[in-house]
């Protein structure tokens, strides 16, 4: 249709787009992109476009002003100006708006309602926001649904992509677009030829009408004649639609691999990695025979001669070990075969296992067999060989063999400390100190302070090399040498460290040079080894000194600084009284608008009061302050710290507990209140109720290591059996309790909570055997 860029003009201007909203504030620049989009200068279109996806489609967030641009991104489209582009900022807002299940609310199929669609390129926003509470989101759903006719007739475009970008787009109209979409979707599924376009089709309808679908997607499996991107597409609806999983779903994916380049030119970017969303989906059924249906799908895959094929696999592989605590025995031996078949294919040159072919770790396996606890001990010979060779391969071989063989991988790493830098990591705690350390050790020992005596001043090294030493504690006592004479170089990382690990005989060498640093170094390099002086002598007063001068310059360094030195005031008790009145003129006004940071300075200072006077009176009104507080995004940490501080109060802390029990309704605060109600208060807590919401947020994901421990100090004997069962399930369940952390770091956590809870399941059925006995 022709397109008349005047009146187009003219419609845009009429719209108060000052007064929008998108990801920058004011869409006062929507107008231009949307000329410039139906303009003639392609790189100005293009530029266009991108400026749209970070303002109105920023990260997949909709905005006011992405409802309004709608209709008149439809009218582009409508006029066959970068048809397939534009459909897909189209769809990809209702993407952003999207609440697809038919159970949403989001009101009838479009034939069925009081308003039916607008015509495209009418001018008008689809449905104007005038509801009261209507979200973006939802403003967003409705004027794409109100689009609908632009969309269906799009399927009949004879540009492929235009075709396949409508199909798309049309999938995230949801329920409210589902009943004038589907038959139209399912005509042009009956004749279309094009295989990307026919997959499009069939993901879309499975989306939008999962029961009608389930037999097209049974049928599209096909033999190997089908298309390919027909067949993988067909497998993903149906784990989606919840169809069974059957050998013949194995065979064809297999059959497939590698998966990822049949939808490389798919519009779907949730199932963009099929094998993972295939592991992913099903394992979350929490059945065994599709638990067992993912183990011999991932089985086979890591078994596949391709190494790309091998690539992927190991990515579901970890997700599956992430997800299933019955994984790691299932796939450790396919896993070995992954990483001998790597050793040998080093001179592959094909696909994205290419790009690492020359580590010899192609698909990933040699790193993904620390993965898996002690199950990796079965590598152990295959993992300490390749540690012995040269490389990225070597390391990465070493990095697991910390793991799953400590004892053996720490003379392997002192051999080649320098050039270990992955192993050298996991040794000293992984990421953030995540995972244990490597067990003391005499040659990783001599290793380590060979490079403490050769390291530069700055180097990135030395914080792990400072949690290695720390945790070794004074085993490492013969690295004191070199730990003093580097002290100048790192007096904030070092003192800590130095009065960790001295023995008796080196106390004295030691604290001279502590009380030298706190004494001579400059104002900010003081106060650690102030610190570690009196934690190694017993001598306070360097540090109540410091303290005291920090506090009059007002902590020396912002809120952070001023919750470090309140809780160093809160070790010395009695002693930094001194401290008191400066501490009290520190503390921020119970009314005022605090951030974060301020707030947690306040629950410190709290703290050092109570505990150096003895008196809860001035703490209550500070926790009370924090933990009444209206506006809790963000916070969780902050309010954490402040039950835990609330608990320490004791019963003093009795006033709290209306505050306290504010704080049971969300599930990641449930442990630290239900700990800070029993301390103060054990009358007024709930213990059948409170054990509930623990189970519940234990069984959510949410805080499960704590709830865990809150449970054991209610004491599993309290418990009623139901949330004794529950409990016990919580331990001896497939799926994982476990569920957010860093990578690599999930397994061992949720492996750690499994031994714990079935520690105290354990205690509490022997002490009433003991006890009927």
């Amino acid at each position: 249709m022709d397109f008349d860029h005047a009146l187009f003009h003219a419609d845009l201007d009429a719209l108060p787009w000052v007064s929008y909203s998108h990801a920058y504030g004011s869409a006062e620049d929507v107008p231009g992109c949307l000329r410039a989009l139906a303009g003639d200068d392609d790189a100005a279109a293009e530029e266009a476009q991108s400026e749209l996806y970070g303002s109105i489609l920023h990260q997949g967030s909709v905005y006011e002003a992405s409802a309004k641009a709608v209709p008149f991104l439809a009218r582009i489209a409508a006029a066959d100006i970068r048809t397939a582009d534009v459909l897909l900022l189209i769809g990809g807002i209702a993407e952003g708006g999207e609440d697809p299940s038919p159970e949403a609310g989001d009101g009838p199929p479009a034939e069925a309602g009081d308003r039916p669609p607008a015509e495209a390129g009418d001018g008008l926003p689809a449905r104007e926001s005038d509801e009261a509470g209507e979200s973006d989101e939802v403003a967003c759903r409705r004027a794409v649904v109100a689009q609908l006719p632009l969309l269906l007739g799009a399927l009949d475009h004879q540009d492929r992509a235009v075709r396949q970008a409508a199909a798309w787009a049309a999938g995230w109209t949801g329920a409210a677009g589902a009943g004038a979409a589907v038959p139209a979707l399912r005509d042009r599924a009956a004749v279309e030829t094009d295989p990307l376009v026919r997959a499009e089709l069939l993901s879309t309808l499975a989306q939008l009408d999962p029961e009608g679908t389930a037999r097209a997607a049974t049928e599209a499996i096909g033999p190997d004649g089908s298309p390919p991107e027909l067949r993988i597409a067909a497998l993903l609806a149906s784990a989606d639609i919840g169809l069974p999983w059957t050998p013949a779903h194995d065979e064809a994916a297999l059959a497939l691999l590698p998966l990822d380049r049949l939808v490389a030119d798919r519009f779907d970017h949730v199932r963009n990695e099929p094998l993972h969303h295939l592991t992913v989906t099903l394992l979350l059924r929490d059945t065994d025979p599709d638990r067992e249906a993912v183990f011999a799908l991932l089985d086979g895959a890591l078994r596949h001669p391709d190494p790309e094929a091998r690539t992927e696999a190991v990515w579901a592989a970890l997700t599956a070990c992430e997800l299933s605590r019955g994984a790691p025995a299932r796939l450790v031996g396919a896993l070995t075969a992954a990483a001998e078949a790597d050793g040998g294919g080093a001179g592959a040159d094909s696909g994205s296992g290419a790009g690492r072919a020359a580590s010899g770790d192609v698909s990933g396996a040699l790193s993904a067999l620390g993965r898996i606890g002690a199950y990796g001990e079965l590598a152990a010979d295959l993992l300490a060989t390749r540690a012995a060779g040269e490389g990225d391969a070597a390391d990465r071989a070493l990095e697991a063999l910390v793991t799953v063989d400590p004892v053996r991988a720490a003379p392997l790493l002192a051999r080649d400390l320098e050039n270990r830098p992955r192993a050298f990591a996991a040794a000293c705690g992984g990421p953030v100190g995540s995972l244990p350390p490597l067990p003391y050790d005499p040659a990783l020992l001599a290793a380590v302070r060979r490079r403490l005596g050769a390291m530069e001043p700055g180097s990135m090294a030395l914080p792990r090399l400072a949690a290695l030493l720390l945790s070794w504690g004074p085993d490492a006592g013969p690295a004191v040498p070199e730990l003093l004479a580097a002290l100048p170089a790192y007096p904030r990382q070092l003192p800590k460290v130095l009065a960790a690990v001295c023995r008796p005989e080196q106390r004295g060498e030691v604290a001279e040079a502590l009380r030298s640093l706190a004494r001579t170094a400059p104002a900010d390099d003081r106060f650690e080894a102030a610190r570690a002086l009196h934690q190694l002598t017993g001598d306070h007063r360097p540090l109540l000194s410091l303290l005291a001068e920090r506090l009059a310059a007002g902590a020396g360094g912002g809120d952070g600084a001023l919750r470090e030195t309140a809780t160093a005031a809160a070790a010395l008790g009695p002693a930094a009284a001194p401290l008191v009145p400066a501490l009290r003129a520190a503390l921020n006004a119970p009314d005022a608008d605090r951030n974060n940071p301020q707030m947690d300075a306040d629950i410190a200072i709290a703290v050092a009061l109570h505990r150096i006077t003895g008196e809860a009176a001035e703490a209550v009104p500070v926790l009370a302050g924090v933990l009444g507080d209206g506006d809790g995004l963000w916070r969780r940490w902050t309010f954490v710290r402040a039950a835990e501080a609330a608990a320490g109060l004791g019963p003093a802390g009795r006033p709290l507990v209306p505050v306290l029990k504010a704080l049971l309704t969300d599930p990641e605060q449930v442990p630290p209140a239900v700990l800070a109600l029993r301390a103060v208060a054990p009358d007024a807590l709930d213990t059948d109720r409170s054990a509930g919401l623990l189970l519940d947020a234990a069984e959510a994901g949410a805080a499960p290591a704590e709830a865990v421990e809150a449970l054991v100090a209610l004491g599993v004997d309290t418990l009623s059996d139901e949330h004794r069962d529950r409990l016990t399930e919580l331990g001896e369940r497939d799926l994982r309790v476990v569920r957010f952390g860093l990578s690599g770091t999930i397994e061992a956590a949720d492996d750690r909570l499994r031994a714990r809870i079935r520690t105290a399941v354990v205690g509490r059925a022997r002490t009433a055997v003991v006890s009927r006995g």
